[in-house]
């Protein structure tokens, strides 16, 4: 079926239907302004961190459309089952007439998704998401309960919203004064194989600040960015953090290169938690990261923090999920369920 003739077709045909009733605009994260439903029943979510945001908010059975996997996001299954019967695809980009034949109400995509215009060309309501740090993250959040449309989705956003608040607020009540030389210097490698850190301008970049930190790899702007290993060494960072899927530095082809790094000495050499979704990254779990990391870096500041408890409460409250212990201090050492 040829896509070029379909699209300019279904085009022509939405702009001949009337108006859904109860339609209402929405602004996502670019400031486009999008035409929505009452209630958003069905969405296709192609942004893989944005799928917590959705579960935050009680919807996240509401996905019939998905760029995530159980083989790679295995909580995220467990917690949300029902996303195994929704339309999953490799990659983030969906066919089009494959989410009109599924009824889609409205589709989420990251920044610089490719597939958009060819969604907004078939008629269906596209929405851009992106945030960098907490505030834009907590903007984003409300967003998304406004697209859901239903009170508890509005209700769950608030109260996550003034949740984090307290945590950053607890935080930083404990390391804003920490100067220079009282804060660590941390390295976040997203990917050993190649390997790939994460600089400034990010929400890792915050995490590690707000947590009593220092970003070693400040000098580099941006998510992910492929490195050479003598950055490494000329940084020489006191602790590194691993994300979840990258394995271990010990296994990798640099073991014997860093052993000379100062983390590496100090036995500084940490696996990042993850659950629904690496807490490191651009999820609601980042909020549970931040208590991590500060517990991480100052443990004599943050003496009664029991990130068990922590991580259960959370699941709970957000999740609608009742972690046992157990389930919990697997999420933190990065394991997936039994």
């Amino acid at each position: 079926m040829n896509l070029r003739l379909i699209f300019p077709l279904l085009t022509v045909f939405s702009l001949l239907l009337p108006p859904a009733v109860g339609a209402r605009s929405v602004i996502d994260d670019a400031g486009n302004k999008v035409e929505v439903p009452q209630q958003a029943q069905r969405i296709a979510d192609g942004w893989y961190a944005h799928h917590s945001l959705l579960m935050t908010l009680g919807a996240g059975d509401r996905i019939v459309a998905t760029v995530n996997h159980a083989s790679d996001r295995p909580w995220m299954f467990k917690i949300q089952p029902s996303l195994a019967q929704a339309l999953a695809v490799h990659g983030r980009t969906f066919n089009s007439e494959a989410l009109l034949n599924a009824k889609v109400d409205a589709v989420f995509v990251p920044a610089e998704e490719a597939g958009a215009d060819a969604y907004r060309q078939a008629g269906l309501p596209t929405l851009v998401m992106r945030f960098d740090d907490f505030p834009s993250m907590e903007r984003s959040l409300l967003t998304t309960a406004e697209v859901v449309g239903t009170a508890q989705a509005r209700q769950r956003a608030r109260a996550y919203n003034a949740w984090l608040d307290r945590q950053i607020e607890f935080i930083r009540a404990k390391t804003a004064e920490l100067h220079d030389g009282q804060r660590p210097g941390v390295l976040h490698i997203q990917s050993l194989h190649p390997l790939k850190v994460d600089g400034r301008s990010t929400l890792i970049d915050t995490w590690i600040r707000l947590a009593g930190g220092r970003n070693v790899a400040a000098e580099v702007n941006g998510n992910m960015k492929e490195i050479s290993p003598e950055n490494v060494l000329f940084w020489q960072p006191d602790i590194i953090i691993i994300g979840a899927g990258a394995g271990k530095l010990a296994d990798s082809d640099y073991a014997a290169l860093f052993a000379s790094l100062r983390a590496v000495k100090r036995h500084q050499v940490w696996q990042n938690p993850a659950g629904v979704f690496p807490w490191d990254r651009y999820g609601t779990e980042a909020g549970l990261q931040i208590l991590w990391a500060a517990r991480l870096l100052h443990p004599e500041l943050f003496p009664q923090l029991d990130m068990i408890k922590a991580t259960q409460d959370f699941y709970r409250r957000f999740f609608d999920y009742a972690l046992t212990a157990d389930q919990a201090q697997r999420i933190l050492h990065a394991q997936g369920p039994k």
